[in-house]
């Protein structure tokens, strides 16, 4: 899937046709207020050569999880306010939680060519957004009846078949419409895809985070893909245990650990590096709070762990060990911290990784999540060539799976 056989942005003119793009304005919020504006950003690109070509352009997207009902707190409020000074003109919003409707069709047909208007969080409308196998294809439709074609740019959520993601382009391609694929998601696909099926090898994948289960498929995938696999965070302690070591009370998935055997083997029988960690940081509780800097640390190897003790990050040795890998490395895909980075006494690992990646020459790829939040937060994000804008679609993405948002979009002739 690396060649994106799918029409984008430039294969239509869009001029005086209304375009409903999909985008990811699921951005942090802290009282009410934008602390990270990366992915408002990204969007930029695709609405602005809209707008430049006059088109009609009605934007959408969800915030947050939305499990008690439409509300204030996720509404997309303040994101107006700044798409609107991003943009350099006049955002308007339809505030109404039903999303579609009177509100929203007015707004519509009152829009002139260059037009921009927002449309209120998708998931307000609940399982009919986010199940709509469940729900009925309604929102679909009525989101659909606004717009003349269609374009998704919400990476973010490509790997979800929601309403408004995929289910609305059988509506727009029944009425003649083009479905296609905005800038941000053509650039992700590129870098994703390249690295995925067309590597400068050596290829390396460094892969962390808390959950053996999360990465299940992505590590199987990437030991065949990859010439090093090198694994971090609170899941190396379950192939800890799979190699026979106690590890106190550290995180462990005992239900994966025959998985984690069956990988160590597949990558031995394959001639593959899987790097693994040979020491740890390791505390006798996990900080409360979580960015608690007077927690009590130790280093040991990862064999060494006491019965009381849990592991909450990569020893020095497996720092080095992690840093000479990447620099022998011409392609890297990272995908997880290696602690606790939240606390400043258990990011060492995490530190040490972004450190690495950002003075390679290498193709670096930060897939979304907490990486890139590391990455950010360090200063690294302009040393780094591509950081993705979201998290679980990139992970599968890197499992090789189809992402709906993307197979929803027309083909090329």
């Amino acid at each position: 899937m690396a060649a994106l056989n799918k029409k984008t942005v430039d294969d239509f003119n869009a001029a005086g046709r209304r375009v409903l793009v999909r985008c990811d304005f699921n951005v942090p919020l802290k009282d009410g207020k934008i602390t990270d504006d990366t992915r408002i950003v990204a969007a930029l690109p695709t609405i602005n050569k809209l707008i430049g070509e006059g088109a009609k352009v009605i934007l959408c997207s969800h915030l947050g999880k939305v499990k008690n009902g439409p509300n204030e707190g996720e509404s997309l409020t303040p994101v107006v306010a700044r798409l609107s000074e991003k943009l350099g003109k006049e955002v308007n919003f339809v505030s109404d939680y039903n999303v579609t409707g009177e509100a929203a069709t007015a707004a519509v047909a009152a829009m002139k060519p260059g037009d921009v208007v927002l449309l209120q969080n998708t998931r307000f409308r609940g399982k009919e957004e986010t199940k709509p196998q469940d729900a009925g294809e309604g929102f679909a439709k009525e989101l659909a009846d606004l717009a003349d074609d269609y374009v998704c740019d919400a990476f973010g959520s490509a790997h979800r078949a929601h309403a408004s993601v995929a289910v609305v382009t059988k509506y727009i391609r029944a009425k003649g419409g083009t479905c296609a694929v905005g800038y941000l998601m053509q650039k992700e696909i590129k870098f994703l895809g390249n690295a995925v099926e067309n590597p400068v090898r050596p290829f390396v994948a460094i892969l962390g985070g808390a959950k053996v289960a999360d990465k299940l498929n992505v590590i199987s995938n990437l030991i065949e893909k990859c010439d090093t696999v090198i694994i971090g965070g609170g899941m190396a302690y379950t192939f800890a245990r799979a190699k026979g070591y106690e590890i106190g009370t550290s995180l462990v998935d005992d239900t994966k650990v025959d998985y984690c055997k069956e990988m160590i083997e597949k990558a031995a029988k394959l001639g593959k590096n899987l790097l693994l960690p040979v020491d740890a940081v390791i505390t006798d509780h996990f900080p409360d709070p979580i960015d608690d800097p007077s927690i009590a640390t130790e280093v040991v190897d990862i064999d060494k762990i006491p019965a009381d003790k849990m592991g909450m990050d990569i020893g020095p040795k497996t720092r080095a060990i992690y840093e000479d890998a990447v620099k022998t490395a011409k392609t890297v895909v990272w995908n997880g911290p290696m602690g606790v980075f939240e606390n400043p006494v258990l990011a060492a690992g995490t530190k040490a990784v972004a450190a690495a990646l950002a003075a390679t020459t290498a193709t670096t790829i930060i897939g979304g999540g907490d990486s890139a939040a590391a990455v950010n937060q360090l200063g690294y994000a302009d040393k780094m060539s591509h950081i993705s804008t979201g998290g679980g679609a990139s992970l599968e993405f890197l499992e090789g799976k189809e992402l709906p948002g993307v197979y929803a979009a027309d083909d090329k002739n």
